[in-house]
């Protein structure tokens, strides 16, 4: 049996307006294959839901400096992380996994004025706060065990 620690997790960042919801999940999920800092490196799989938190903005016709469609709209991914390998404690993975998706989003969508916000949630909030419209996705290519433990909590 694999020993995997399991965290309920949120993601929260600015996006460009035309940004994809699914492309977004895959640069998170992906960045979590491999988390890791210093010399301990331990496997990861993220399975969650992406989803706007704020509706698209009409142009405004105020000007061109003041393009509505142009503005950055907050996106959110809410799932499950787990984990296996030399990884500590929460605080730690939580920490690692916030360097790697800042990297990721960053390499993806350039300087968007502040890193992603990467917290710990309740099991409760996954449930209660993943709208049905989210798009939902995983890690690719992650370690099978790891995907197998999380399945009861999807």
């Amino acid at each position: 049996m694999l020993d995997a620690l399991i965290v309920p997790l949120l993601v929260t960042t600015d996006l460009p307006p035309e940004a994809d919801l699914a492309e977004f999940g895959r640069v998170v999920t992906d960045a979590v294959r491999a988390p890791g800092r210093d010399e301990a490196s331990y496997s990861g799989f993220l399975y969650g839901g992406a989803f706007w938190l704020d509706p698209p903005r009409p142009p405004r016709a105020d000007g061109p400096e003041s393009r509505a469609d142009e503005e950055l709209r907050f996106a959110a991914l809410i799932g499950y992380l787990s984990v296996c390998g030399t990884h500590g404690p929460v605080r730690d993975v939580v920490g690692d996994v916030r360097g790697a998706v800042a990297g990721a989003v960053a390499a993806r969508y350039g300087d968007l004025g502040s890193p992603p916000a990467v917290m710990a949630i309740r099991t409760e909030d996954v449930r209660e706060r993943t709208p049905p419209s989210a798009v939902f996705v995983s890690t690719a290519d992650a370690v099978a065990e790891l995907v197998a433990v999380t399945r009861p909590y999807i």
